[in-house]
Formats: structure tokens, sequence, C-alpha cells
């Protein structure tokens, strides 16, 4: 989304467009190390045995908007600009090797929650660079960073203070604490699970701009649906040779203009599949498909007429209830939700007939505000009771989703007790029977994996709609994982779920930021539970093959455009097949030269080739195969079913956007339907 590189860590500004784009390039050089203590508030040390830092923050009256929109660090200075900092030392001398391995710093800020009042969380290393930032406004505002030895600068920034707080009294208090990471998750004992990785053929001319992909899977014809900024692409596997091979067919839209932030839904209860492409005028240019993408049938109205960024498309099964007013209005069986965040909030519209019109035509409902989440957003869920979830990194001071179970009439937010704000977007799947459910419980179990801001690959279940959760426990342990990104959960019997992400064994903050010292290798990783999340066994998807050498960039426009760290852009994706194998949708940013040159990150392309990761072994989340929906589907590909048993066989704003696209989307192209083929073992 190119809207997100402007409002990222500004949800909840205007935004400033009518700035020329020379002005936004002298905001991404400012340099953090210039900020001044304004005044500071004190310095203290944690150690292995002073644990906690407790401080009063400064009393503040003038707000401080000046990073706003142009960069997404602040400034400071004593007149206009005021700023609070405490200098904070981390020293971890005489620690037990493994301590920085299990262990983060949670810096948090509390101050009355009320409409309209906001303060802003940075923290800044030794050479001013920025490690962490929220940007919240909600109570708490949290931000982790690695247990790191090292000098450390704890800005906190008024937005817009609090006129009611007394003049002696602080406008925020400071917590600043050692905490230990999640416990390591239990291995389980089924056999390992393999993967097969499949690019598209580089004859493809958009072949390497597919950062943030979505994938699906129609489980009539047995096409998996894939999308970036390129058309969306029908995949068949043919699984009557070994190993598989895979045909990359063009399913082009009929747009053609500059897209931002595409998405690509399956319902596969329906097999329908929905494609949206944001538009530089917030608007989606959307339309779904009844047959694999070979002709489309376009959307009239998306219900959020003003939605900046982050788009979603989810469906699934009406919820049913006596208060429930909103049921279908034509023979389509499920509802579909279209989702977007709009800086102050985020929003939710219902279609009831198919994805052709949602709610009122242009109105929507708020599913949260900014006192209980920040306006960023993961991709919406629906369970097969009709519950939907929109998971959200930051709610306060944990992760957390917005729920409905009522058709999106009204949402709740519920967040993960044991949780910590993360720097990825979390994602949720939902068991999809009642395969392996536990006795007593009403609903579907969801699975909701996150990073915990300190880079850990953490998971949580839930049985009850998010009200009480398991201990979250760190999948990537096993592999050492001291860094992650691109959280992506699917489900399916309800006890057999799958949690992909990329992770690097490198520690530092640096990993999800522009530091060119960060000099992480980067796999695709798939954790495997069978038994409801109490085991898990994970599994390193890419092992000869890394993804990525050195930061994945998540701070909007302050990433390098030289290299290109942000080429990965916002998420990955993954979903389950009509067999019950899982599909995980990535872009590879190292191919060629970069995946032999060790750990020389200056020899990494910074790409993003459009790869399917694709199960070719071990259980799949299906003990049996399911049913193939209702949709009438497409043409059916060439393929041979595995037996029914269980298990997987080895077979297997318009100018300045327009400036901006140096980190965004090209303009799209409409082209004729073509089909090519290649493997990659």
């Amino acid at each position: 989304m190119i809207l997100e590189v402007i409002v990222r860590h500004y949800r909840r500004r205007t935004l400033g467009i009518v700035l020329a784009f020379g002005i936004l390039m002298v905001g991404l050089v400012a340099a953090p190390a210039s900020y001044a203590a304004t005044p500071a508030s004190g310095t203290g040390t944690l150690t292995t045995t002073h644990t906690t830092i407790t401080y009063n923050g400064v009393h503040f009256t003038t707000p401080n908007a000046s990073g706003q929109p142009v960069n997404n660090t602040p400034t400071c200075n004593a007149t206009t600009d005021p700023c609070d900092n405490f200098a904070l030392q981390v020293d971890l001398t005489g620690a037990p090797a493994a301590y920085s391995a299990t262990h983060a710093v949670n810096v948090s800020i509390a101050y009355p929650s009320k409409p309209g009042v906001e303060y802003d969380l940075y923290i800044f290393n030794a050479s001013g660079g920025l490690v962490a930032s929220t940007a919240s406004g909600s109570d708490p505002t949290s931000a982790v960073i690695p247990a790191v030895t090292g000098a450390y600068t704890v800005t906190v920034v008024p937005f817009a203070p609090d006129p009611t707080v007394l003049p002696t009294s602080p406008s925020y208090t400071g917590t600043i604490a050692l905490q230990q990471f999640a416990p390591a998750a239990p291995v389980g004992t089924q056999s390992t699970p393999g993967f097969t990785n499949y690019p598209i053929p580089r004859t493809d001319p958009y072949s390497d701009t597919a950062g943030e992909p979505s994938i699906g899977a129609d489980w009539k014809t047995g096409a998996i649906m894939y999308k970036t900024d390129m058309d969306p692409y029908s995949v068949v596997f043919n699984d009557a040779v070994a190993p598989a091979t895979a045909t990359w067919n063009d399913r082009p839209t009929f747009t053609t203009v500059t897209s931002f932030d595409p998405i690509l839904f399956v319902d596969h209860n329906t097999n329908r599949t929905f494609v949206s492409d944001l538009l530089p005028n917030t608007m989606s240019q959307y339309s779904f498909s009844d047959n694999d993408g070979q002709a489309y049938t376009p959307g009239v109205g998306f219900g959020i007429a003003s939605g900046v960024d982050h788009q979603t498309i989810g469906g699934g099964p009406f919820a049913v209830g006596s208060a429930i007013t909103q049921t279908p209005t034509t023979a389509y069986p499920d509802a579909v939700y279209y989702c977007s965040q709009d800086i102050a909030t985020a929003l939710c519209a219902l279609s009831r007939d198919g994805g052709l019109t949602y709610t009122g035509n242009g109105t929507a409902i708020p599913i949260y505000n900014l006192t209980q989440c920040g306006g960023i957003h993961g991709h919406v869920k629906v369970a097969p009771d009709g519950t939907v979830y929109v998971p959200n990194k930051s709610c306060g001071s944990n992760q957390g989703m917005a729920v409905s179970t009522d058709n999106g009439l009204n949402w709740t937010v519920r967040t993960v007790p044991d949780s910590t704000p993360g720097s990825w977007d979390p994602s949720i799947g939902i068991g999809q029977n009642n395969v392996g459910r536990p006795s007593g419980t009403a609903s579907n179990t969801i699975y909701y994996g996150y990073d915990d801001g300190s880079g850990h690959a953490q998971i949580a279940v839930s049985h009850d709609r998010g009200l009480t959760w398991t201990p979250s426990v760190d999948v990537g342990a096993a592999f050492g994982i001291q860094n992650t990104a691109f959280p992506t959960v699917v489900a399916g019997d309800d006890n057999r779920a799958a949690y992909a992400f990329l992770g690097s064994p490198t520690a530092g903050a640096g990993g999800s930021s522009n530091a060119a010292d960060f000099n992480g290798v980067w796999h695709l990783y798939v954790a495997f539970t069978y038994d409801g999340g109490a085991t898990w066994k994970t599994i390193d998807a890419t092992p000869n093959d890394p993804v990525q050498r050195g930061p994945i960039c998540n701070q909007g426009t302050t990433c390098s455009g030289s290299p290109n760290t942000r080429n990965l852009l916002d998420f990955i994706d993954s979903t389950v097949d009509n067999q019950g194998r899982v599909l995980v949708g990535y872009a590879d940013g190292c191919i060629d030269a970069c995946v032999q040159h060790g750990t020389n990150t200056m020899n990494n392309g910074y790409d993003a080739l459009a790869t399917i990761a694709r199960q070719s072994s071990g259980l799949p989340l299906f003990a049996t195969p399911p049913g193939t929906g209702t949709g009438t589907g497409g043409t059916t590909p060439t393929a041979t079913p595995e037996p029914g048993s269980g298990v997987l066989y080895a077979t297997g704003l318009a100018g300045l956007l327009a400036a901006l696209q140096v980190w965004r989307r090209r303009a799209r192209r409409a082209a004729p339907v073509r089909t090519e083929t290649e493997e990659d073992s």
C-alpha cells in the first residue's frame, strides 16, 4: 500500500498530500541524532538485577506534530516542538550467554485514555537510528526492543496533550522492564512435513515485482489463485508427475490504472475469487470471478468511501441469532466483508449479495477507535459459525483483534493478554470444521500468530472467540529465530493449523529497519500443530535458498531506496487446498547470485520474485479431504488426487503518489491469458 508509507506512523493525521516530493525527501533524511532533550525526564540503567525502571514524564501543554506527514520521526526543540527524552542504558554484563535470546526490553507509557489525547513513543539507538516506535494513540502505548547491551533514547512526543492535567502533574508515566519471552513450543512427534517451492517463470515481465502476495484455493477445481501488484494468476499443479509441476495462467482483470495494495480472497465454500486494487483516490477497483479468473464481474460500491490503506476481503457463513437482521439477499449463501483502515479508525462493510454491493453503497461500520487499537490491521477472517475477526498488532499494551458475532453490526476488541505490540500485522487461522474440536466449546478454535516486537514468532490459541487464551509459545525457538516478519496462519480441521513466517536467527533491532549492518539471513518457516496447539513442529521450507539477506524494512518512506530494503513490502499469505496441503504465497528477495553469497548482504539483489511454497509431504491439515464447495468453478486442472488417507505423499495522492512509485507499484496492464510452466524443488 503506497498510502501506508505515508500514514504508517501518523494514522490519525490529516495527510498533507499537497506537499512537494522534494519536501518529502528532506523529511526522510532528517537525522534523529540531532534531537535534544526538552527536557530530559531522567536516566536509568536496566541490568539482570535491576529489571524495572519507572519514571514520571514532564508536563506537556504544547502539541508536537512536527513529524507529520513528511517524516515518521519527530523534531524536538524547546520552543515549538516539545519532546521528553529518557536516557536508557541496557547493561547485560555478566548475564548468561543465552539471556538476550530469551529476554526483551518492554517500554510503556501510560496516560488517561480520552478522545483526542495522544502521546507517541519512539526509541532510538546510540547512533540516532530509530529502533522502534508506536503511534497508536492507545493507553498504554508500548514498544519492545531486543535485550542488547547499549545506550538508547526513549522519546515521548505529545501529538495531542491532555489539557486537563494539572501543571504540577506529569502528562504520562513511563515503565521500562526486562521481560522473558514466551517458552519454546513443545515439539510434536508427527512426521516432519516437506515443501517444494514454485517460482513464477522469469519470462513473465513482472515476475520480480511480487511484494505482499495474496493466495487462495478453489476447492472445486484445485486451482490456486495468486496475486500481488501483477495480474491475478491461476496456478495449476500436476501431481501425475513426481515432483509435481506448476503452470501459471495469467488471469488479468479489466483494470488498466495504477494499482496500490492489491488483495485477493477465495471463499472455499463457494469457490468465488475476489480481487481488489486500491486506487490513488482511495477507492478500490474490485471484481469477482466464478471460474478462476477466466471472467470477472465488477462490484458496485465498496462500503468504504475513504479507506486509504490495508484493504482486506474475507467471507464465510452468515452468523445466526435472534437479534440479527442481516441475511443474504440473493442465492449467494455467504457473507462477504470489505475492510480498510482510514487513519483515525478502521471500518468494515458487509455484502449480502455475494460481493456485488456492500452495506449502504458507501457506508461502513467502525470496528475500533484509536483509544483501543492502532489504525493498521491485518486480514479479515470469517469462522464457520459466522464470527468475524480482524487482527491488530497494537491494542494498548497487547496485540488483539476486533470481533463481530452479528454479521458486522457490532464489534468488540479482545486482546491476547500475554502478548506485546509487534512490528508486523498478526494473522488468524480458524478451524474449518468440528474435527478435533475440544468438547464443550461453542465456537471454532482460532490460532493467533504474531511477532512480539522483539522478533520472536509467537502463537496463542482460543476456543471461545478470544475471551480466553492458552499461554503464547515460541514456534521459532527450535531454529533459534530472533527476528520474524510476515506472520500468516491457516487452519483445516479444528485441531490442525499451520503458522508460516519469515525468520532469521540473527538478533538485533535492525531486522525490521534500515540498518545497513544487519547481516541476517531469512528463510520461510512453517510450524504445524495437529493437536490444537498443544505441540508444534516447525520446518524450514526454504533450507537451501534464503528469502532475504539483510533487513526487511517496515519503516515506510524512510526505508532505503538503494538498496530497496522494502522490497518484500508488508505481508505474505497462506491457504489450504482441497487435499489439506498448506500453500504459502511469498516473494523471494534473494535469487540468482544472492543465494550463494553467504552473509554478505551487499550481494543481495532485494528482488521480489513471485513464489509458492507447496506442502509435498507430511500430514495435511485435513484428516479427510473436505467437500468441494458450491461454486461452478473453472476448467478442471490436470491432476491426480492423492489417497484420502490423511497423509500427503512426496509426489508432489496523484502527483505525490506517482513520485513514490520507487517504493510501490507499477501501472497495471491488460494482458492475454498465457500459460507457462516451471518447477523448482
